[in-house]
């Protein structure tokens, strides 16, 4: 059996989704390599807890490794493309979480429309930096969106196929209370609030449907040629410094909390998205699809698989119930495989197969940037009040 060796920069959250998701693959060996951190001694627990080989103390050194076939990059957004570009000089094949870029580390004083535009140019020159690395290299960009992957998504393709009808509307919306990362809550190390954040996924979804729509249509794939947003720091607003923040997550800087955008096709079909950091009851991911003869609905979290009821908030012990959410009491969704459902077990399965067998994943350098892509353009429009054409190839 071919076995993948897989290197991990980064040892937090998703380095812990990544690393399950390939202990289930099957089909194809994987071996857990090696582990680096920007703390040592955390490098050093993620390996003893998932039997990784070795803890190497930079990722300039686990890059180095020669037996390393591919990397997951786990690390803050900022440091993605970096990382990408080095790796894929190394000849390693690359797993980046989402973003994939952006632009990082503040505009020298710039404010407003013109510093959307000078963003979005940064954050196309990064993409284009990766992009020439990837291919120059000829390594494989597997481009971590678990939507692609999750069951709800998989099985609407599945009836997309066989009913044959035409997408003319998606809905989708991943929205939750707040990320307690500091790097996330400020513009110079994320990049962006939650259009980037979290409507990295719902973007991504739309565009792979309409891709995958015009694929099984013979058409080639439909792309999106412009988008139309409105972005609001709600932390900023009247509301929130009358009632205070409540259960919401503060302590925001410089970034959206809230976010809005229509994304229009080749084919004149629209994308509707919603991604918010200002919404209590756990993480929101939800998609509606509306065909020219069916609709599809799929609600990823929270869901009704199960429910669990108990007035004491000690009850169930450390035991997980669903990500983000804020009270252990009343009435509760309750996850019973949030990583399954959400598609991350998949995710690897597809990625450790294409790079054995030297294709490309579901989801890959393509959608990646034209994520990127659409993020940015959404950003100007919010600034300068208008519809913004892509014009990418």
């Amino acid at each position: 059996m071919t076995t993948i060796s897989v290197g991990f920069i980064g040892a937090g959250f998703s380095a812990h989704l990544h690393v399950e998701g390939l202990k289930q693959v099957h089909g194809v060996g994987v071996r857990l390599a090696a582990v680096t951190a920007g703390r040592a001694e955390r490098a050093a627990t993620f390996a003893q807890a998932h039997g990784v080989a070795k803890v190497c103390a930079s990722w300039q050194e686990l890059l180095a490794e020669p037996d390393i076939d591919a990397v997951c990059l786990c690390v803050p957004n900022a440091l993605h493309a970096p990382i990408a570009v080095a790796a894929a000089k190394a000849g390693k094949h690359i797993i980046c979480e989402k973003p994939m870029t952006g632009a990082f580390g503040g505009s020298a004083g710039l404010a407003g429309a013109e510093r959307a535009r000078r963003e979005r140019e940064r954050a196309l020159a990064s993409v284009a930096e990766i992009e020439s690395a990837v291919r120059e290299n000829g390594v494989r960009f597997l481009y971590a969106e678990n939507w692609i992957y999750a069951p709800a998504m998989a099985k609407t393709k599945r009836l997309l196929k066989q009913a044959k009808g035409a997408i003319i509307d998606i809905r989708a919306e991943e929205s939750h209370s707040g990320s307690h990362a500091l790097r996330s809550r400020r513009r110079e190390t994320a990049g962006g609030g939650a259009l980037l954040m979290l409507g990295s996924h719902p973007i991504g979804a739309a565009l792979h449907l309409k891709a995958y729509e015009g694929e099984i249509a013979g058409t080639g794939p439909i792309r999106a040629r412009s988008v139309t947003a409105e972005v609001a720091a709600l932390y900023d607003s009247d509301a929130v410094r009358r009632a205070g923040h409540g259960w919401l997550v503060s302590d925001w800087q410089d970034v959206e909390t809230w976010s809005n955008l229509v994304i229009g096709f080749e084919d004149g079909t629209k994308a509707i998205i919603t991604a918010s950091f200002a919404m209590l009851g756990g993480v929101r991911n939800s998609f509606e699809v509306y065909t020219t003869n069916a609709v599809y609905h799929g609600a990823m979290t929270p869901n009704d698989g199960l429910t669990a009821f108990t007035p004491d908030p000690d009850a169930f012990g450390t035991e997980y119930l669903h990500e983000k959410i804020e009270t252990r009491t009343g009435w509760i969704s309750v996850a019973p495989d949030e990583d399954w459902v959400r598609g991350y077990p998949q995710e690897m399965q597809d990625f450790v197969e294409a790079i054995a067998q030297a294709r490309e994943p579901a989801s890959g350098l393509a959608l990646a940037s034209s994520v990127v892509d659409v993020i940015y353009a959404a950003y100007v429009s919010a600034e300068e009040g208008r519809r913004v054409d892509l014009d990418r190839s």
